[in-house]
């Protein structure tokens, strides 16, 4: 058995959500960021079922596309038998209404080509909107766990720091809300591998600019929970328990 370690491995992904969304039940388990957890996890495991799935013929687009190429061609064939068997007449009239049936019969093929076009990119345009409104779940569940971590100050444990009433309540010690930024870092860090898992097989411009923009974002958010990692971490006072 051989590994493509070229590609993501969707089941390797949902695993590391599970075990993610365990620890953040074990630590934390009266905190929203638990739930969020599990909605990733949720969100996971329907992206592998999706990965696996959206690649995969819709065969009743194909139908419809088939049964419409057979409609034009035989249009074809009995358009040109049809004009074949016409005789042309030195009558003015006569001529006219050859030259107005062979109008008519270059507009349906126009029309019915036109339509095969249109179902031949169709099967791609519901790849796309499906594929689109899963990253577009994912963007939004990134600015979820940007939510949770957003209120959560390190620099409240520096001497001296004076606590206005409209602060945060202080939950979490030090070494617990290093834990949590941290979760809040590998949930960001993972919902940009997910993302991944939609573009790893598509080369669609509007598929691959959406994953961009989720792995920008990501990465954007994580650098701002290290940069309060790194003032838990510096602190004097802080321990591992």
């Amino acid at each position: 058995m051989t590994t493509d370690y070229l590609a993501l491995d969707a089941g390797r992904i949902v695993e590391t959500v599970e075990r993610l969304a365990a620890r953040v039940n074990e630590r934390f388990p009266s905190f929203g960021l638990a739930l969020v957890a599990q909605e990733l996890l949720v969100v996971a495991r329907r992206a592998e079922d999706q990965a696996a799935q959206i690649h995969r013929p819709i065969w009743w687009v194909r139908v419809i596309y088939l049964l419409l190429v057979i409609a034009l061609l035989g249009l074809g064939v009995l358009s040109i038998s049809a004009l074949r068997s016409a005789q042309l007449s030195v009558d003015g009239a006569s001529v006219l209404d050859y030259l107005q049936a062979t109008e008519s019969v270059i507009n349906e093929v126009i029309l019915l080509g036109a339509a095969i076009f249109f179902l031949a990119r169709w099967e791609g345009r519901i790849v796309r909107q499906q594929m689109l409104a899963a990253l577009h779940e994912l963007r939004s569940l990134a600015h979820v766990v940007d939510m949770h971590q957003l209120t959560k100050d390190p620099d409240r444990f520096r001497p001296g720091v004076l606590l206005t009433p409209s602060s945060p309540v202080r939950e979490m010690s030090q070494f617990e809300l290093s834990r949590y930024l941290d979760y809040c870092s590998e949930m960001l860090s993972l919902i940009g591998k997910i993302a991944a898992l939609y573009a790893q097989d598509s080369d669609d411009p509007a598929v691959l600019a959406a994953v961009n923009e989720i792995e920008s974002l990501t990465t954007g958010l994580s650098r701002k929970i290290w940069q309060k990692l790194m003032i838990v971490y510096s602190s004097p006072l802080f321990t591992a328990q």
